[in-house]
């Protein structure tokens, strides 16, 4: 693996942790205009990630040793990749935390130091002035439909949220500890042109039937994209919800997509029949209803949504599929 050279202090480097989907949308915005890191752990994504602009570390959060360049290397990191898939603490977190630590005899400090007797950000050499992370809004659990936002105590229902809101806490400890801004946005539901349920709709998947329904969330590739890009040079620090603007229950999400290009809708069927129709994966993210507000992602950051409504981004995929003749 090629070593990167860290850069003068103040260039106003992007470390990207994660450069799948969102990372690579990410990159294409901020190339050109400052220098981006990507870090990944798959040699098969490096020219991908070249030909966007980025310099590329090949790194393994599951591997702490090969994540020992990192603090040298940028001003600014955007978290996007994921949890390990087992248990409740997400080590990758941890793992890249402590590598963003410089002085090793105060990498356990980091993760619980409080108040005046921390040491400061000066006293160990930190370089990094701000720290974005992509969570999940699952963190929040079933809220019945209810409305919610940030105050909202989380109540994850799965290990899979549970490790998000362990990462939460960490990120956020450790912010206060070497004072570095952290910005959290809970992300819903990503969706994009080439994200759309389309093969489940032509495969017949059924969907519960209204009185069973529940809320979903959603927030298009682009704007989560540009809502990270926009957070990573902000002041504002704390809990974001990242969605768009729409209330709306899973089953209308399908319909409305359904009816854009041409399919059936999906069967309705009762929660009872869903346990044995319904794939896991799947009937997971139909046990828990909630509708997200977003008023301080757009007041404290200032954040206009290309895509407002799941409408307006199927809206932008049919016109996709037209122009490219599909």
């Amino acid at each position: 693996m090629k070593k990167i050279e860290p850069l003068n202090a103040g260039s106003g480097t992007v470390l990207v942790v994660g450069a799948g989907h969102i990372g690579q949308r990410l990159i294409a915005l901020l190339a050109g205009h400052r220098p981006v890191v990507a870090v990944t752990r798959r040699h098969d994504q490096v020219p991908v990630l070249e030909a966007l602009g980025a310099r590329v570390l090949v790194a393994d959060l599951d591997d702490p040793s090969s994540l020992l360049q990192l603090g040298a290397i940028a001003d600014a990191v955007v978290h996007l990749a994921p949890p390990p898939s087992q248990g409740e603490v997400d080590t990758r977190t941890l793992n890249l935390l402590r590598a963003l630590t410089p002085d090793p005899s105060l990498q356990g400090v980091a993760m619980v130091a409080q108040g005046p007797a921390a040491p400061g950000r000066e006293a160990v050499g930190v370089r990094l002035r701000r720290f974005v992370y992509v969570s999940t809004t699952g963190v929040y659990g079933d809220c019945g439909g209810a409305r919610v936002d940030e105050t909202t105590p989380v109540a994850p229902q799965s290990d899979r949220a549970r490790r998000r809101v362990d990462a939460e806490r960490r990120l956020l400890d450790w912010g206060e500890t070497w004072q570095i801004p952290v910005a959290i946005l809970r992300a819903p539901g990503i969706y994009a042109a080439e994200r759309l349920p389309l093969e489940r709709l032509r495969a017949g998947t059924p969907v519960l039937r209204l009185e069973d329904d529940v809320y979903t969330n959603h927030i298009h590739a682009d704007d989560l994209a540009s809502i990270c890009a926009v957070a990573v040079d902000h002041t504002a620090c704390g809990l974001f919800n990242a969605c768009d603007d729409s209330q709306i229950r899973m089953g209308e999400y399908f319909d409305r997509v359904a009816d854009a290009f041409g399919l059936a809708r999906p069967p309705r069927i009762t929660r009872a029949e869903a346990a044995t129709r319904i794939p896991a994966p799947l009937l997971s993210f139909m046990s828990e209803s909630r509708r997200i507000a977003n008023d301080r992602l757009k007041r404290e950051l200032g954040i206009v949504l290309t895509y407002p409504t799941v409408d307006a981004g199927i809206a932008a995929a049919v016109r996709d599929q037209t122009a490219r003749g599909g």
